[in-house]
C-alpha cells in the first residue's frame, strides 16, 4: 500500500511540473512577442502618430489570438479542462491555417519596400518570414496529425511557437539585437529550446523525439534560409512572386 501510495505521489508530481513547465513557457512566449511588437503593435499609439495599414492590423490579430489560444490551450491543460481544450482545437487549426496565408501574403507585400535589415535586399530577407511560415505550418500540422499521442503533440505545438519567436525578439529595443542581425535574434530564440531539452532530460531521462526532430528542423532551417535568400534563383523565384504587389 506505502509502495503504491508513494507511485501515485511520484505521478501527480510529474503532472504538476509538467503542467507548470508548458504553461510557463507559453506564457514566456507571450511576453517576448508583447515586448517585440509593443511599439509597432499593441502600444503603437503611444509610439507612432500614423495608422498601420489593415493588411498589418489582420496580420496582428490573428497571431495575436494564436497566442492567446496558445496560452489559454495550456491552462485548460493545467487546470485538467480537457474537454474544452479538445473542443478548441478546431479553433487553433483554423488560426493556424489563417496565419499561414495572411502571414505569407503579408512578407510578401512587405518585400516592395524596404528592408527590416540595413543592406540587405528585401527579396532576400523574404526567405526568412516566409520560412517562418513554414516551419510553423509543418510543426503545426504535424502536431494535429499526432493530437492523439499527447506526449508528441504537446511538444510540436509548443516548438511550432517557439518558431515564430524570431520575428518578436528581432524587434526588441536593445541595441546589439538591434543591430546584430540574424545571428542575434535568432540565437537568442534558439534559447527557448534549451528548457525543452533540459525538461525532457529531467524528466525522461533524455529528449523527446519530437524535441529534438521539431528542434532541429527550427535550427537549421534558419542559416539554409539566409543562404537561399543570397541566390540567383530565389531572387528570380521572389522578384516573380512580388509583380503582381502594388
Amino acid at each position: 500500500m506505502a509502495v503504491y501510495s508513494e507511485v501515485i505521489g511520484t505521478q501527480r508530481q510529474a503532472k504538476t511540473r509538467e503542467r507548470v513547465f508548458y504553461s510557463g513557457m507559453a506564457i514566456a512566449i507571450l511576453m517576448v512577442i508583447f515586448v517585440g511588437f509593443s511599439r509597432t503593435f499593441y502600444l503603437r499609439p503611444y509610439f507612432h502618430s500614423e495608422r498601420l495599414i489593415p493588411l498589418l492590423i489582420l496580420h496582428g490579430m490573428i497571431f495575436s489570438s494564436w497566442l492567446a489560444l496558445f496560452v489559454t490551450q495550456t491552462t485548460l491543460v493545467a487546470t485538467k479542462r480537457t474537454r474544452i481544450h479538445m473542443k478548441l482545437g478546431v479553433a487553433g487549426g483554423v488560426i493556424a491555417a489563417l496565419m499561414i496565408i495572411i502571414g505569407s501574403f503579408t512578407a510578401i507585400v512587405r518585400a516592395k519596400g524596404p528592408s527590416p535589415l540595413p543592406d540587405v535586399n528585401p527579396l532576400s530577407f523574404l526567405t526568412i518570414p516566409l520560412g517562418d511560415m513554414l516551419v510553423f505550418g509543418i510543426l503545426v500540422g504535424a502536431a494535429f496529425y499526432f493530437r492523439r499521442k499527447l506526449d508528441t503533440h504537446k511538444r510540436l505545438m509548443l516548438l511550432s511557437s517557439i518558431a515564430l519567436l524570431p520575428a518578436g525578439v528581432a524587434r526588441w529595443p536593445i541595441g546589439f539585437i538591434e543591430t546584430g542581425g540574424p545571428l542575434v535574434f535568432y540565437g537568442l530564440a534558439d534559447l527557448f529550446i534549451v528548457p525543452c531539452l533540459v525538461f525532457d532530460i529531467v524528466t525522461r531521462g533524455r529528449p523527446h523525439r519530437a524535441t529534438l526532430l521539431a528542434g532541429s528542423l527550427v535550427v537549421i532551417s534558419q542559416p539554409l534560409r539566409l543562404m537561399i535568400g543570397s541566390t540567383h534563383a530565389w531572387l528570380v523565384f521572389a522578384t516573380w512572386l512580388t509583380r503582381g504587389i502594388s
